[in-house]
């Protein structure tokens, strides 16, 4: 039997931080999404042991100002992308905003430090929810445009296609394949 799973990512990752260094006796807050402030010195030792535990779960540990700077833009961006109510904002004005630095400083540096644009990611963000969408709450294409802020079904589908190499239509085509085969087993 297969069982299709709809969760938040955030509430995923908090419960998982609160468990995780609860259980090293660690005090600490959870200040926002991927920002976690130490309440007490740690010891080197800790630190490293604190690496390695959130490492096995694939969260990294950044120290370096500007890997935290655009991994504060990443998380924003997924945040804004995620969130139930999309703020209708630009997002060059919404980062600015949030992170209290000119878009173009922004922009420049999440370019150099990770070789693709902001508009790429959030772009890759939009269409990895897009296929949420498509997957767990079956709603039908032009609904899922409009939720995620297109213009139109076309270039929802245009940029579906340029990021996945197959249309949404055919995603759904394959989801439903793949629904029919459980269903019959």
């Amino acid at each position: 039997m297969k069982a299709f799973l709809k969760f938040d990512f955030n509430v995923v990752t908090k419960k998982l931080l609160e468990e995780k260094l609860e259980g090293l006796g660690v005090k600490f807050n959870i200040v926002g999404f991927g920002e976690v402030e130490f309440l007490e010195t740690l010891k080197p030792e800790k630190m490293d042991e604190i690496t390695l535990l959130l490492n096995s779960y694939g969260i990294e540990v950044i120290e370096n100002q500007k890997s935290i700077l655009v991994q504060k833009i990443k998380d924003l961006i997924t945040e804004m992308v995620f969130q139930e109510n999309n703020p209708n904002v630009k997002s060059s004005v919404y980062l600015a905003e949030k992170l209290n630095h000119s878009y173009g400083y922004l922009s420049n540096l999440f370019s150099e430090v990770t070789y693709t644009s902001i508009e790429n990611y959030i772009i890759l963000q939009k269409i990895e929810l897009a296929k949420q969408l498509i997957v767990n709450d079956k709603l039908s294409l032009t609904e899922i445009a409009y939720k995620l802020n297109y213009s139109s079904v076309a270039h929802l589908s245009t940029q579906f296609k340029n990021t996945t190499g197959i249309t949404p239509t055919a995603f759904q085509r394959i989801i439903e394949r793949r629904r029919k085969i459980a269903n019959e087993k």
